[in-house]
């Protein structure tokens, strides 16, 4: 087809990028660590680590990972940390021994960890301490038979570390009691480590790097395979697109947390490859204290969801945050709204940048000009080597300005989803296409606007939930007769989580049934309210017509 967005493409940003000299995310961050050594990489409660901090530490994680554990390529590792020094130390120590990561989110519930685990095969976990009674509870049923554990000030410096542990064991009391014999402190693995050495290991664009877990229209959630050479081939797809120059030693900050797609590579992997320094974020929800490390720290980059820059924005304190050399603001992971984006512009003086993309796609697969000088509400433009098409339910491309499913093919699409080749069949079409679920059309300028989901997904602050999942947990309730979970607009969330059901005991009150979730369901997904209904909408085959109660809500 013809590429008609690249009439539109900003000055300098190529049509095509190429990734041939850069096979592996291993390649990719030892050449970062060498090129930028002397720079500060991370800064967590003022602590700065360098670049050759972070690679001698790495390192010697990756070297007991194959030395003392023994696990070599292809093996699974999980790592369950907020955003801490600990998660890159982790990451590039496990990527560099050619372990592949599960990236796990820290505040699973019990069923969903044990899911998640048993899966992805994992055999090794990095957890903080606060989540090991999660993991004690489901341990002995998975396959993972080394336990590491650290916790939240453990690669600060003396005495900041100990200050930092005791406040939250014990002033705080956020590390429930926990029994887990067998493992071992991440310290104690980094000091065994320095003495041995990092093997070898041969990687290339096709291995393996992440099993990066999203849900599913059957609410399993399920593992997309992304490859050493879809991750490099984002990264560089978004290092051409902001330009070199503007990301590098930029000031950024990491709010959202490294374990989801959008701040994996648009954090911490793009801005290594341009010795950026990250400012950590651990808990995005504290903004008054977020607030304090953007005023202490003016930045250069940020990226976030809607519901970030809201908040932020309705922070004291916000308007004492100096923006003179901001370079972009990046929004993705949900709809950025109109409203939003132009009160972002008038109180920071830059525009606030859609993209889009998904955890099939690395994620980045559109995105808006940096240098726009209004919110244009459209997702963007096709990121170079990247082909969007809208198609029919056939996978027939439409004309340009014809409404249809939103369609993905570039270097960057997953190799499919792990173990599951029934589910990957329905999104991969023939020509390499990938089925994205999303409905939109592009107009002439090639610029790509999203209309409507053709999933039933409800998106809550940027995270993906899906109704299956959140009606088998409500009908599992001996109250419960039948149920449907839809999405329901909400003005600190975007979207939340609304259940209608029909009972079966009279007697079920909402609040007994919302609590009865949150035993299996990460906060996110728990409905925020319940609406009981005699009886719910159905096509003549039976199926509970979900569109019909969204349209109601509205």
């Amino acid at each position: 087809m013809e590429k008609i967005w690249l009439k539109s493409y900003p000055a300098n940003v190529p049509a095509e990028i190429d990734a041939s000299g850069m096979p592996s995310l291993k390649s990719l961050c030892e050449a970062s660590f060498v090129e930028f050594a002397a720079k500060p990489a991370y800064l967590l409660m003022g602590h700065a680590m360098s670049y050759a901090e972070l690679d001698r530490l790495s390192a010697s994680f990756g070297a007991w990972l194959q030395n003392d554990l023994g696990l070599k390529k292809g093996d699974r590792i999980a790592i369950m940390l907020p955003n801490l020094l600990q998660y890159p130390v982790v990451l590039f120590g496990a990527l560099r021994a050619g372990l592949v990561v599960v990236n796990t989110n820290p505040l699973y519930t019990a069923p969903e960890l044990e899911h998640q685990l048993n899966d992805s095969g994992a055999v090794a976990i990095v957890i903080l301490e606060n989540f090991c009674h999660v993991l004690e509870r489901v341990l002995s049923r998975t396959q993972v038979k080394h336990v590491v554990v650290t916790a939240v000030g453990d690669l600060l410096a003396f005495p900041k570390r100990t200050v930092v542990n005791f406040v939250v064991r014990t002033v705080r009391k956020q590390v429930p009691a926990w029994h887990i014999p067998a493992s071992i402190t991440l310290s104690k693995s980094l000091e065994r480590g320095r003495v041995l050495a990092l093997g070898p290991v041969d990687l290339g664009p096709h291995d393996l790097a992440f099993l990066q877990y999203t849900g599913g229209t059957t609410g399993v959630s399920k593992g997309a395979m992304l490859t050493h050479g879809n991750l490099v081939a984002n990264v560089l797809q978004s290092r051409a697109w902001f330009r070199a120059d503007l990301l590098a030693g930029a000031t950024y900050f990491i709010a959202l947390p490294l374990y989801h797609i959008f701040s994996l590579t648009g954090n911490c992997l793009l801005f290594t490859a341009v010795g950026g320094k990250g400012i950590l974020i651990p808990n995005a929800r504290d903004f008054p204290a977020f607030i304090a490390e953007l005023i202490k720290y003016p930045p250069h980059f940020l990226m976030g969801v809607n519901t970030l820059f809201t908040a932020l924005m309705n922070t004291p304190g916000f308007d004492r945050i100096d923006f003179t050399e901001m370079r972009a603001t990046i929004g993705g992971g949900m709809a950025v709204q109109g409203a939003i984006a132009e009160r972002w512009k008038s109180r920071t003086g830059c525009v606030l940048c859609q993209g889009w993309g998904l955890t099939e796609t690395s994620p980045v697969a559109t995105m808006n000009p940096i240098d726009g000088r209004d919110f244009n509400g459209s997702i963007g433009l096709p990121a170079p080597s990247t082909i969007i098409t809208v198609r029919d339910d056939a996978g027939v491309e439409l004309p340009i300005g014809e409404v249809g499913e939103l369609c993905v093919s570039g270097p960057q699409v997953m190799s499919g989803y792990y173990h599951r080749p029934d589910e990957t069949e329905k999104v991969m079409l023939p020509d390499g296409a990938l089925r994205t679920g999303d409905i939109g059309r592009m107009d002439e300028a090639g610029f790509v606007y999203i209309e409507d989901r053709k999933k039933d997904m409800i998106l809550v602050s940027g995270f993906n939930v899906y109704p299956n999942e959140v009606e088998s947990v409500a009908v599992q309730h001996p109250g419960v007769l039948e149920a449907a979970a839809v999405a329901q607009q909400d003005e600190h969330s975007g979207e939340a989580v609304v259940l209608f059901i029909v009972r079966k005991d009279p007697t079920l009150t909402e609040q007994q049934l919302i609590d009865h979730c949150r035993h299996s369901l990460t906060a996110y997904k728990v409905p925020r309210h319940v609406y009981f209904r005699d009886d719910l909408p159905k096509t003549n085959v039976g199926k509970i017509l979900r569109r019909a109660l969204r349209d109601g809500l509205r």
